[in-house]
């Protein structure tokens, strides 16, 4: 699915990044960074710890690509999802010329193996969402509730603001830079489910084109869901928030 058209999506990406935000990840991080960049050797990794007290930034320090195609941004707390993206958008575009940017999560719940599909696709567009929800439902290992939560939350989502796509909460996607920098990162406060739904909303009210592609979403085996009742509250309001904002 696509939406709107833009002037920025015109050539592959040479320097995609992917930022990785983690909070006691320490089962899953050393694993993850090396098939990350095992998919594509454009790829590098930023990984974005909440000072984790099992050692995470440790482990990412350990790795062999440290320092190269491996960087690692500490945050002295934990703020959460959103926060942690912000930082790491901020410190993608200050310090770097990445000219693609992924948001994935750490828990292999997202497939590196589908990072070279994203990367064939933002060559053309402006944002590549993985969609859970594109085709029929493509997640495993979910409870009913959990499910039926997250599709509930997505077709509320669509229905308030006008989303054009089926996943408004999904955080596997890739970024061109220049969305990036059109984004008012400093504006954007909400997290979890909300930080998504937010991101997408400022995506397409700026005319850029975004597209949707079937992804397999597999539920953490290792660590700890972040889900929580304040992201599924946020994300409630949310919503409304934004139907009624002025986007310029």
């Amino acid at each position: 699915m696509e939406a709107s058209t833009s002037q920025v999506a015109r050539d592959r990406v040479e320097r995609p990044i992917v930022v990785v935000p983690t909070y006691n990840e320490a089962d899953n991080i050393g694993r993850l960074v090396p098939q990350i960049l095992a998919q594509d050797p454009r790829l590098s990794v930023l990984v974005v710890d909440d000072s984790s007290p099992d050692g995470t930034g440790d482990i990412v320090r350990g790795l062999a690509d440290f320092g190269g195609r491996v960087q690692l941004l500490t945050r002295e707390v934990k703020e959460g999802l959103g926060p942690a993206y912000r930082a790491g958008f901020a410190w993608v575009l200050d310090n770097t010329d990445h000219d693609a940017v992924f948001e994935m999560d750490a828990d292999f719940s997202h497939d590196p193996a589908a990072l070279p599909q994203f990367l064939r696709e933002i060559s053309t567009c402006d944002l590549v969402v993985g969609s859970r929800y594109l085709h029929g439902i493509t997640v495993v290992n979910w409870p009913l509730s959990r499910l039926i939560l997250s599709v509930g939350a997505n077709i509320y989502a669509q229905k308030i603001t006008g989303l054009p796509i089926k996943d408004c909460t999904g955080g596997f996607k890739c970024f061109r830079r220049e969305v990036l920098e059109a984004m008012p990162l400093d504006r954007v406060k909400s997290d979890g489910y909300s930080f998504q739904i937010e991101m997408n909303y400022h995506v397409w009210k700026r005319g850029f084109r975004m597209r949707e592609i079937p992804i397999m979403f597999v539920d953490r085996q290792v660590g700890v869901s972040k889900m929580s009742r304040k992201i599924i509250w946020e994300a409630t309001w949310m919503v409304w928030a934004l139907r009624f904002k002025r986007v310029p």
